[in-house]
């Protein structure tokens, strides 16, 4: 059993993850046989070694040929489910490009068999996620943890034109799995809807690197060398590993706790007695694009009898500093407060019910295996009441009853 940890400081895509597998011990002609079984035109995948701020990575790019054909998922879906590729790959990459078709088909509202997949259609992203499904199988990664993502921002052209970064399909891939991400201070798009896609369809918990001992590092390079970040996804493998007697380490998981994620996060607080309590609303907003986990605001009463509030936040040591800025700036506050804390969390999934035509998500914890909570989305609700014209509380309601007749619920 493997446990894979991925740095995503400068984001991620296809070829990023492609070059981090390689990187990390992964024969590229594995990966190129797994792309051959496709069977579409000649894909070929090549690989260089480059630096970035001076750190070693593996480039890969894939030259296939330009072509003019839109597929929809169901095109992909064929070539999937027809090609000569072990179960686990196909099963992995199936996943990838149903997270994309439901990806788009939330942005164009359409629905997931309607989509005609553009740049995520192309051969050289097939080739990527196809790839990528297959280096992943090599190292026997049977868990993964990510830390929160960058995406960049500005504006990138797709194929229908200018579109903002963060792509709309990338919000709606990492915001299905509940991915902390955060702006970073790149002007470009630093995670593309296929690395989106892949970390949804691989990563299980989100944070720190998890205890393990280390049996391989890669590093995989993007295109452009920037000024600003290392533009590599870095890639830790190992054998999971229990800490003992250490302070660093997480406290140790109670019995019967066995689907129970552990994660070292900051507590970072600060107490407010002067600013607009209007303004409350937007800086939570900031806190958790800026990477926070959570974030609340809790009234207290300071001396002399003065109401104040105190601002609480969660939030993974990478995001940390991203998290410190926004209090500063939004805020009238000069000091913080910060203590370590251990998170404890269920595993996670994100199953789909269609009310009216309309998808929601239902939200899905499990321990032991077993579901213990399942909640519809209440932003999917929300939506989905509005384009039905019908009352939230009854979406909500038809909702729940849909999860429990799919047998979602506990």
């Amino acid at each position: 059993m493997s446990i894979a940890w991925f740095q995503c400081l400068a984001g991620a895509s296809g070829d990023m993850m492609l070059g981090a597998l390689v990187d990390a011990g992964v024969p590229i002609e594995q990966i190129q046989l797994a792309v051959d079984a496709i069977g579409v035109e000649p894909t070929l995948l090549v690989t260089e070694q480059v630096t970035r701020h001076g750190l070693a990575a593996t480039k890969v790019e894939v030259k296939a040929p330009r072509t003019t054909v839109i597929r929809t998922w169901g095109n992909v879906r064929g070539l999937l489910e027809s090609a000569d590729l072990p179960e686990p790959v196909r099963a992995r990459a199936l996943d990838v490009f149903a997270r994309l078709a439901r990806a788009e088909a939330r942005v164009h509202r359409t629905s997931p068999e309607q989509v005609h997949f553009h740049e995520v259609g192309a051969l050289d992203a097939i080739a990527d996620v196809i790839g990528s499904c297959a280096g992943l199988e090599a190292l026997g990664i049977t868990e993964a943890v990510a830390t929160a993502v960058a995406l960049g921002y500005g504006m990138t052209r797709s194929e229908h034109g200018l579109i903002p970064v963060p792509a709309p399909a990338v919000l709606a891939l990492l915001a299905e799995v509940d991915a902390p991400t955060y702006a970073g201070e790149v002007p470009y798009e630093m995670c593309t809807p296929t690395g989106a896609a892949l970390l949804a369809a691989t990563v299980g918990q989100w944070g720190g690197m998890p205890p393990m001992r280390i049996t391989a590092v890669g590093a995989g390079a993007g295109s452009r060398d920037l000024d600003e970040v290392p533009n590599l996804l870095r890639l830790v493998v190992g054998e999971p590993a229990e800490l003992e007697g250490s302070a660093a380490a997480p406290a140790p998981v109670p019995a019967g706790l066995g689907e129970v994620g552990t994660d070292r996060a900051m507590l970072i607080e600060t107490n407010v007695d002067d600013l607009d309590p209007r303004l409350w609303s937007p800086v939570l907003t900031r806190l958790l694009e800026a990477g926070a986990s959570d974030a609340w605001i809790t009234p207290i009463m300071m001396k002399k009898g003065r109401p104040a509030h105190t601002l609480s936040v969660l939030v993974g040591p990478d995001a940390a500093d991203q998290v410190r800025t926004v209090i500063f700036k939004e805020t009238s506050t000069i000091g913080l407060r910060e203590s370590a804390v251990d998170k404890r969390a269920l595993v996670r999934r994100t199953r789909t019910v269609v009310i009216g035509g309309e998808e929601i998500r239902i939200k899905i914890a499990m321990l032991d295996g077993v579901v213990v909570n399942a909640q519809p989305e209440y932003e999917d609700v929300a939506l989905a009441a509005a384009r039905l014209d019908r009352p939230v509380k009854a979406v909500l309601a038809a909702a729940a009853a849909a999860a429990h007749e799919a047998g979602f619920t506990p």
